[in-house]
């Protein structure tokens, strides 16, 4: 059992790393716009094959490194923005403290 799914394991590694899942952004978008140029008339032809009727896929335009730059460009934003808006809050904090003192 354990050679089987560690053979299996592998395959699916292998298969990754052959279709360019593993390497950069782009050629993960370039894998995904393949699969979903392949992946539909594929399906249809399984589901004709065994007599079943599936409603048709939704289409959408997504680019996963878009996404994900985006994502790290929210983030590196943040986070330099982070010692000013500090100091913002510490003095805002400090004249709130000194108004309740008085």
């Amino acid at each position: 059992r354990f050679l089987i799914k560690g053979g299996l394991a592998g395959a699916a590694v292998y298969v990754a790393y052959d279709q360019g899942l593993l390497g950069s952004g782009t050629q993960g978008a370039e894998a995904l716009k393949k699969a979903q140029a392949a992946l539909p008339p594929a399906i249809q032809e399984w589901t004709s094959y065994l007599g079943w009727e599936l409603p048709p896929t939704p289409k959408f335009d997504f680019s996963p490194s878009d996404s994900w730059n985006k994502g790290v460009q929210s983030v590196m934003s943040a986070l330099s923005v982070a010692p000013t808006r500090a100091c913002e809050y510490t003095v805002e904090g400090w004249k709130y403290v000194k108004d309740l003192v008085k």
